[in-house]
């Protein structure tokens, strides 16, 4: 099997740009509209529809490698490095913090360079163990290939099914040299830029773990750079997520085809529209919890429990609400949880469900109720 690395020409890609620029022209109105949208939005609206679209795009990534991150330690981290008060933070775990961390460096950062020390950063940041699963991997660095050439294999133990093998470890100086000057150099569309760095970096798969999350980063830093904000309102790791066996097979398709790209360049214009598109639900959630927040003005101020639980439940409470799970997650005792839930049951924010007894349940009154 020859793949696309060991061609004669590597790495000049090609691609067609008369089969593009249709695409390639539909995800640039996308992209002007959905931004012509958040910049007639208030700060707060857009500050929450960036969190929203963060906090899907490091779940999802991480997702998309067969890792499940707690969805409030990642909110709560990202809301805490970018100086939001959302109310209700969680402690969170290395795990998460490390990729919230790369995650915002890319795109709060985009307008700095891309260089090697800063994957190496990105990096070590993923893997502050050392270790990827009980294996202990080279972190900050190139990998060895000390254990044979990097594969992306599947399948059981003695029956594996090789989908792609990298270049080999001695190459990699050379290769990410090459990648990072053309990543910083060549005068392109920026949205084009992103769909051939994330297929060339992970073609290269400089490192022994992390090259997929470390790829949607950089195109995420590309595609910054193409919005001109630091606000993110998209996340393009939901849609490959959403696709993730259309993705892994385009991927090998091209790492095992010649030079021409123009494939993968058409699916990545695809996945990036269909992202944009569910901007709109982000936006929507944003907007029902505003209008949420709004109808309650001019009532007594609620306490912080009472607020820390109203986020839980406008942000997609898992199973019942009972004054069992309030005690335990506001931190308190059953008898204030109780008090708590009777107040604003009597203010019409909350309705009791139809079950009674020992299974009584809470849910927002449906006239407030986000239409989500």
């Amino acid at each position: 099997m020859t793949y696309i690395h060991e061609l004669d020409g590597w790495p000049e890609l090609d691609w067609s740009n008369a089969r593009l620029a249709g695409p390639l022209a539909a995800v640039s109105r996308q992209q002007g509209r959905l931004l012509g949208r958040m910049e007639e939005m208030g700060f707060p609206l857009r500050e929450e529809a960036s969190l929203a679209a963060l906090t899907q795009e490091v779940l999802k990534s991480s997702e998309i490698e067969g890792e499940q991150l707690d969805e409030d330690q990642v909110r709560s981290s990202l809301a805490r490095r970018l100086g939001m008060d959302i109310g209700g933070l969680v402690p969170a775990d290395r795990s998460v913090e490390g990729v919230v961390e790369m995650t915002l460096d890319a795109t709060q950062q985009y307008e700095a360079p891309l260089t090697k020390d800063r994957l190496f950063g990105w990096h070590s940041a993923l893997f502050p163990t050392g270790r990827s699963g009980l294996h202990k991997i080279t972190v900050g660095g190139w990998r060895l290939d000390a254990d044979g050439p990097m594969q992306v294999v599947s399948g059981p133990i003695g029956r594996e099914k090789v989908h792609y093998q990298a270049p080999a470890a001695d190459r990699l100086d050379e290769e990410m040299a090459r990648f990072l000057d053309w990543f910083e150099g060549a005068q392109m569309d920026p949205l084009m830029k992103a769909g051939v760095a994330h297929l060339w970096f992970v073609t290269v798969h400089p490192f022994d773990d992390g090259n997929g999350r470390i790829a949607r980063a950089i195109a995420d830093l590309a595609l910054a750079r193409a919005d001109g904000t630091k606000q993110r309102f998209y996340s393009m790791s939901a849609e490959i997520r959403a696709n993730r066996p259309a993705y892994y097979a385009i991927l090998e398709r091209t790492q095992k085809g010649g030079l021409d790209i123009t494939l993968w360049l058409e699916w990545f214009f695809d996945c990036l529209g269909q992202a944009l598109t569910s901007a709109d639900r982000i936006l929507g959630h944003v907007l029902e919890k505003a209008r949420f927040w709004k109808s309650l003005e001019g009532q007594q101020q609620l306490n912080e429990r009472q607020h820390l639980m109203l986020v839980r439940l406008l942000e997609g409470f898992e199973g019942k609400l009972t004054n069992a799970k309030w005690a335990t997650l506001a931190k308190t005792s059953p008898d204030t949880a109780l008090r708590d839930l009777r107040d604003l049951v009597d203010r019409g924010i909350l309705v009791r469900d139809a079950a009674g007894g020992r299974s009584t349940s809470y849910s927002i009154a449906p006239d407030l109720r986000p239409k989500l």
